[in-house]
């Protein structure tokens, strides 16, 4: 007999036992833990955090996502001093009514965005520069230019003219507002009155183009800045695209009405990136003021 047959049998007594494989435990990513946003370009998910840190800037693929009006002065002031044109609210002087009363889109729109109106003013400093900015809230009914849009806009402008400071415009909209009808389109001539008394003062008046800027915004304020600075791939116009394609019979492909399209035009001035914005806008105004310019 051979010692293999000499071997014990195999019986359930003395069978081999598996043994019992663990799962490796995948530890979660931030942004399965934390507040996470897409990116509305290449849908990569980025948290709040980051973009935050990045000044709302995709780290993937460099797509400028949209700023709130607050957050944006917020970021681009070193100091803020002060808000300006909190006491004007609108009214209802058309009672105007679409699919809803226009008090309710107001209301709405007031505590989806927790702003009183679409525009924002602040008073504030930049390192050694003292300005005045103020920005559009495109989540605010499109950041349409009604009465106390306009209001704010002019008392912005009559306070730069009064002070000599500088006045910086980051334009988001979509328009004039059609539910105070005639008394948003005269804002248009009241915008362009104060911006034409600052240049006779020759007071700088930069105006920043971000994603987007249309209607009667653009046919006014948004359009007679003594500088025009673009947000890379901002869409900029008077009529949107798909009128524009009705009217001429014409399909308008990529990049008509892009920052960088309008830039090859000449209707900008420059388009720059949102993490050089901040000195671009100093060290325009600082030459344009022939002041010392404070690295």
């Amino acid at each position: 007999m051979t010692d293999t047959q000499a071997q014990t049998p195999t019986t359930w007594l003395n069978r081999p036992v598996p043994s019992i494989k663990r799962d490796r435990i995948v530890q979660p990513s931030a942004v399965e833990t934390e507040p996470s946003t897409e990116c509305p370009n290449c849908h990569t998910l980025t948290t709040n955090t980051s973009l935050i840190f990045n000044q709302y800037v995709c780290p993937d693929c460099d797509h400028h996502l949209t700023m709130s009006a607050r957050k944006r002065l917020a970021w681009f002031f070193d100091s803020i001093t002060g808000e300006l044109g909190q006491n004007y609210q609108a009214g209802d002087p058309l009672k105007f009514t679409d699919s809803k009363p226009y008090p309710l889109r107001m209301s709405e729109a007031q505590k989806t965005t927790g702003e009183s109106e679409a525009l924002i003013v602040m008073n504030g400093k930049i390192k050694n520069l003292e300005l005045i900015a103020c920005a559009f809230d495109f989540k605010f009914m499109g950041g349409s230019m009604g009465s106390v849009v306009g209001d704010r806009f002019v008392m912005a402008g009559e306070k730069a003219l009064a002070e000599r400071k500088p006045l910086v415009c980051f334009a988001s909209s979509g328009g004039a507002r059609m539910q105070e009808g005639l008394l948003s389109l005269m804002q248009m001539a009241r915008t362009s009155a104060v911006i034409e008394r600052l240049r006779l003062a020759g007071v700088p008046y930069i105006v920043v183009l971000t994603n987007p800027v249309y209607g009667g915004v653009t046919a006014s304020l948004a359009m007679l800045g003594d500088v025009h600075i673009a947000e890379p791939r901002a869409m900029i116009g008077f009529a949107g695209k798909r009128v524009i394609e009705q009217t001429v019979r014409e399909v308008l492909d990529e990049p008509f009405q892009r920052a960088e399209f309008l830039l090859d035009k000449g209707t900008v001035d420059m388009v720059v990136h949102r993490h050089e914005l901040v000195d671009t806008v100093y060290r325009l105004l600082t030459k344009m003021m022939k002041l010392p310019n404070v690295s």
